[in-house]
């Protein structure tokens, strides 16, 4: 059954070790162990005030851990930054997803890391490129566009994070880090979200699916790790647990 240490028999992507982050008098976490093995889908589940942020934030670089260690492919990191996070391979997608709504589709793919072509001494913004790029990139992932050129504003919520996901596969993520992505969606859109964790999994990519929605996470996750106060009440794998079993776990109505 469940563990709240890493298991040495795991070939982890990213281990978290012992991980703890003091704000002041507060202890936000307190020895967390989480680790992700590659091709896996990790949910982190706890309740509001839990921890699961604060241990998101560390690996993003965002927060220092006041102590503890981060290994990303077996090589000890100290990741200081998002950008650091990124260039490892890290990749999150928040619940904001950080879109520009007036922009098109694949100017939002490429915000901040967009093709370029030179005419002359002037250089311009590649947009037939990037369109055809991040079309034929989606597709790739069994996402389906109308058009590149496409405002993201008249998108669907289901359809923003297809894109939020599918720009991060196609920038070579290794573990992609998914905040809350059913929250507000329908029940078509939040199968066709589960149907893009999967494909990334198949792709092998690590993924930390972070949800309040038990019954979501069960039907895509191999494991859950679940915290609570700050500390993490253990790790449990498929089949180990029914959904009540998980709920009543992130709750505190049933011990570890």
């Amino acid at each position: 059954m469940g563990s709240n240490q890493l298991l040495p028999d795991k070939d982890y992507l990213v281990r978290m070790e012992n991980i703890s982050k003091v704000f002041g008098t507060i202890t936000a976490l307190k020895d967390v162990n989480f680790g992700v093995e590659r091709a896996e889908v990790r949910a982190l589940l706890g309740d509001n005030g839990a921890g699961k942020s604060t241990l998101i934030k560390i690996l993003m670089g965002v927060y220092q851990p006041t102590s503890g260690q981060i290994y990303f492919e077996n090589k000890p990191v100290n990741i200081t930054s998002p950008a650091q996070a990124r260039a490892i391979g890290i990749e999150a997608v928040y619940q904001d997803l950080a879109l520009v709504n007036l922009m098109s589709i694949s100017r939002n793919f490429f915000l901040g890391r967009e093709m370029t072509k030179k005419l002359g001494p002037i250089t311009y913004l590649d947009i037939r490129k990037m369109n055809e790029v991040c079309k034929q990139s989606l597709h790739d992932i069994g996402i389906e566009i109308r058009s590149a050129n496409e405002r993201v504003g008249s998108l669907s919520g289901g359809e923003r994070q297809s894109i939020a996901i599918g720009r991060g596969v196609y920038f070579g993520a290794k573990l992609l880090i998914l905040d809350e992505p059913t929250s507000a969606l329908s029940v078509a859109e939040t199968r066709k979200v589960l149907t893009y964790i999967e494909n990334a999994r198949e792709r092998g990519l690590g993924v930390i699916f972070i949800t309040h929605n038990v019954h979501h996470v069960y039907m895509v996750a191999d494991s859950y790790t679940i915290i609570r106060h700050g500390m993490n009440v253990g790790t449990y794998y498929k089949g180990e647990l029914s959904e009540d079993d998980i709920a009543d776990l992130i709750t505190g109505d049933r011990e570890s």
